[in-house]
């Protein structure tokens, strides 16, 4: 089946049956997603190019590691080189881009990252959607994860790299397949949210907040993604919710599917909670709970009140689809996390520095409780560049100011202008910063990385933890500041 918009935006399929492509060609293949997804397709036996802009590591060096051909920079003969049966758009190409203006001349079927995926892999699977504002790379990771260590065999692809892994995907034969389901836009030529095109049966519902201010008008109109996606859920599907966002809870008893809360609080009624929960150096440990019945002990090895929740939504998907308490019990103990959450970069000279992705605030307040609670008695340093269209604005400058309890020390980047932006609307971080010190936080604001740099390798002693979190790269700024402590 194709569709074409009434301003022709080419020969876009909905869906294409999966013998069909032979060689496929991904235009903007250096995205996490989109680069994860064209090593998912070569390794399911499809000949596959891709093209960006440009091209840095750790996706160039995993492409050439996949040996998929990479060209850049965006340009017409690039279709020429790939001779491709189908192109697939990804969401940061703009309709001006000469690769798919050159694509809507010569008439070649197109679809968005998500359409392909839904059509080439979800189809004929029990596809496990997670979805939410907070907490998705982990939850689906953990989901994966909990799936291949039971012998399920399953089909992941997440947002982020998982450490048991080594990548965003893993291709299995098994029934399942698990997907972190984004509520952003699917390309230029579908402003829907990602995750209406994958075919949820199994939904896990961590949270839903006001986020991506950039294309969404309010709470309202965020929302209201997510009530479309419940609604697409199947009779005999299952949503576990999270019972700490009553919004979530609301849209999830809408659909017709089964619904299962989950808390990591005891008093919220939750069909799945914790019973002696303890946070500590180790993790966390604490039993389950699953309609007022014990059902097993748990040692999660990761930090935090939060991660205890996307577990206790695993375990209640995870049951769902048929696994069992020592399945889920024994996934999670083995489960290394996933790369740049509380990720500890290195310890030079008794200083510890950890990468984490945290933007929106309740991800930034989370982590620093999570850290603090993981590292108790250190001097805890928290390290924020709002980065993120929605962390850059004004709209969350008030709840900033209450997330960074837990730390004794704060360094925050000023954003730089960004066009995107309304002039009045950019966050205030100046004015956060002299929020902070009067709450009793040693905090300051930054105008250049450079400077951050500086003040960090300078200050920083021995026993501090350095929590560094930015949904970028941060202008290298980790690899830079252990260079230098590791010199001092």
């Amino acid at each position: 089946m194709t569709s074409a918009a009434p301003d022709d935006h080419g020969l876009i399929l909905d869906t294409v049956d999966p013998t069909f492509p032979k060689r496929i060609h991904l235009v903007g293949v250096g995205g996490t997603g989109m680069g994860s997804f064209a090593g998912m397709l070569k390794a399911a036996g499809y000949e596959v190019t891709g093209s960006d802009e440009n091209l840095y590591p750790p996706m160039s060096d995993m492409l050439a590691a996949w040996g998929i051909t990479a060209l850049t920079p965006y340009a017409p003969q690039n279709l020429d080189v790939a001779r491709p049966d189908l192109v697939i758009i990804g969401n940061v190409i703009r309709r001006v881009n000469p690769e798919a203006t050159e694509v809507r001349a010569r008439r070649l079927p197109q679809m968005s990252f998500p359409a392909a995926l839904g059509s080439l892999f979800l189809k004929h699977r029990h596809s496990i959607v997670v979805a939410g504002t907070h907490g998705k790379t982990t939850t689906s990771s953990l989901m994966g994860h909990v799936l291949a260590a039971a012998g399920k065999d399953p089909t992941f692809l997440v947002g982020g790299v998982t450490r048991n892994y080594a990548g965003n995907y893993r291709l299995g034969q098994g029934p399942h397949f698990v997907v972190e389901g984004d509520e952003y836009d699917t390309a230029y030529f579908d402003k829907g949210p990602k995750f209406l095109h994958y075919q949820a049966r199994t939904l896990i519902l961590t949270s839903v907040e006001f986020d991506h201010a950039d294309i969404y008008r309010d709470l309202a109109h965020y929302e209201s993604s997510f009530e479309k996606l419940v609604a697409l859920m199947p009779p005999d599907g299952t949503i576990a919710v999270s019972a700490g966002w009553p919004n979530a809870v609301r849209m999830a008893r809408s659909s017709k599917a089964k619904v299962v809360t989950y808390s990591a609080k005891e008093d919220l009624g939750a069909d799945v909670h914790p019973v002696g929960l303890a946070l500590g150096p180790e993790g966390a440990r604490f039993g389950v709970m699953v309609n007022g019945v014990l059902v097993g002990q748990v040692l999660l090895p990761m930090a935090g009140a939060h991660n205890v929740e996307n577990a206790l939504g695993v375990f209640a998907a995870g049951l769902a689809v048929g696994l069992t308490v020592e399945d889920l019990t024994h996934g999670f103990a083995s489960f290394e996390g996933v790369k740049r959450r509380q990720e500890v970069r290195g310890e030079p000279n008794g200083v510890m520095v950890i990468d984490d992705f945290a933007h929106h605030p309740t991800a930034v307040k989370e982590t620093i409780a999570a850290v603090a609670s993981r590292y108790p008695g250190r001097r805890l340093w928290a390290i924020f560049e709002p980065r993120s269209n929605t962390s850059r604005r004004n709209i969350h400058q008030d709840d900033y100011a209450h997330s960074f309890t837990g730390a004794a020390r704060a360094s925050i980047k000023v954003p730089e202008r960004h066009d995107k932006i309304p002039q009045g609307e950019e966050l205030d971080v100046p004015r956060l910063a002299r929020e902070l010190k009067a709450a009793g936080i040693a905090a300051v604001a930054e105008t250049t990385v450079a400077a951050m740099l500086d003040e960090v390798s300078r200050d920083a002693k021995p026993g501090d933890v350095l929590l560094v979190m930015s949904n970028g790269s941060f202008g290298g700024f980790i690899d830079s500041l252990l260079a230098r402590l590791g010199a001092r």
